[in-house]
């Protein structure tokens, strides 16, 4: 099947930051940005702006946006990754007097940081983009502390010790979450285990359905789904299983086993760096900004009623210590599935780790395709 647009991203940014998130890819000045003119938004989006995931989780993002600063934002769908398409997309807003503009996916990159030095006046926001400079910042979220906590939740309306988390491709961007789903849990049960399942495709609801019935047959009573579809769910729902979902709130494809979802709240992140951008207070990181929890970017929907009480409150703790910075999803000792040690004791995991983690921990069941 196809890759969408918004999905084909979340591949190639993986596979991109994993060896260039901590170098500098561009220069960024030292001075704060002054923005030129009077502010305009404008959002371009690779796909429909209602692709019920990605797309969806920044689109809500940007009717925040448009409320806080009481502006109606400007928005262009279905532009392809291409520098050519993005850069004449842009083009068209700047001459329209855009002057602060969204982008959505990690195809547009490259053609961003050229439209970026021909506007060098605009402000540019490059959701999982890989380029950054004096007036464009590149921008992803740490899923994995969410997808911890949901673990700790799946592990705690568990009867059989045993989930299934579905991923599409084995980039570190998913494998972070398959990871984290799997040590959540243990922190509640350490005998709990997680089969874990590679589909090699960003959607494709039919084959995700048969996923996940396939680890329900194998004794999994929680489902986790990494990807977008409602075929997970309705598999989990349909065998009266539970489920976690991912980007936006999945409760509506799983009334009654829901447990939580891992969400985007990308305008906590937009917000707050468009405000400094009006305010002439702005200096893009010369290596993108990299938000979580402790910046209300990801959180978890509200837990289903069935999650005991202790462990609840065990995660309102885990959920305290991750934003006041006293916990990691991978502090060590983190094991891999061979037995080997990829933290050691005593160390908490670098970003530089995060972005090249290639494994999966010890309690995971399956195995992790070779990525071409």
């Amino acid at each position: 099947m196809t890759l969408s647009p918004s999905r084909r991203r979340l591949l190639a940014t993986a596979v991109t930051l994993a060896t260039t998130l901590l170098l500098p890819l561009s220069s960024a000045s030292a001075e704060p940005f002054k923005l030129v003119g009077k502010p305009k938004i404008a959002f371009i989006y690779a796909a429909s702006a209602k692709d019920g995931g990605w797309n969806e989780s920044l689109d809500n993002a940007r009717r925040v946006v448009e409320k806080e600063f009481g502006v109606k934002a400007a928005v262009a769908e279905s532009i392809a990754e291409e520098s050519s398409a993005v850069k004449n997309a842009i083009d068209l807003f700047v001459q329209r007097g855009f002057n602060i503009i969204v982008t959505t996916t990690y195809g547009y990159s490259d053609g961003v940081l050229e439209a970026a030095k021909k506007h060098p006046g605009v402000a540019f926001l490059a959701a999982a983009g890989t380029t950054n400079a004096a007036n464009l910042e590149s921008f992803y979220a740490r899923t994995y502390e969410g997808w911890y906590l949901a673990g700790m939740a799946a592990a705690g309306v568990s009867t059989k010790k045993k989930l299934g988390v579905l991923g599409g491709f084995p980039v570190s961007v998913v494998n972070w979450d398959v990871n984290a789903f799997t040590r959540g849990a243990q922190a509640v049960d350490p005998a709990t285990q997680a089969i874990v399942i590679y589909t090699n495709s960003w959607w494709d609801p039919v084959k995700e359905g048969q996923v996940a019935k396939a680890m329900l047959d194998q004794g999994a009573d929680v489902i986790g789904n990494d990807l977008s579809s409602a075929g997970p769910f309705t598999a989990a729902e349909k065998a009266g299983k539970a489920s976690v979902g991912f980007q936006l709130d999945m409760a509506r494809h799983a009334p009654k086993g829901h447990v939580t979802s891992v969400v985007f709240r990308w305008e906590k992140h937009l917000v707050p760096t468009i405000r400094k951008i009006i305010a002439g207070t702005w200096t893009p990181s010369e290596y993108g900004a990299f938000p979580g929890m402790a910046d209300g970017v990801v959180e978890l929907t509200p837990l289903s009623a069935k999650v005991p009480a202790p462990v609840k409150a065990k995660i309102e703790d885990a959920k305290a210590k991750i934003i006041a910075g006293k916990l990691t999803p991978f502090d060590g000792p983190v094991l891999k599935q061979d037995g080997s040690t990829a933290v050691a004791a005593g160390a908490s995991i670098t970003d530089e780790a995060l972005w090249s983690m290639d494994y999966l921990v010890k309690g995971s069941i399956g195995s992790m395709p070779a990525t071409k």
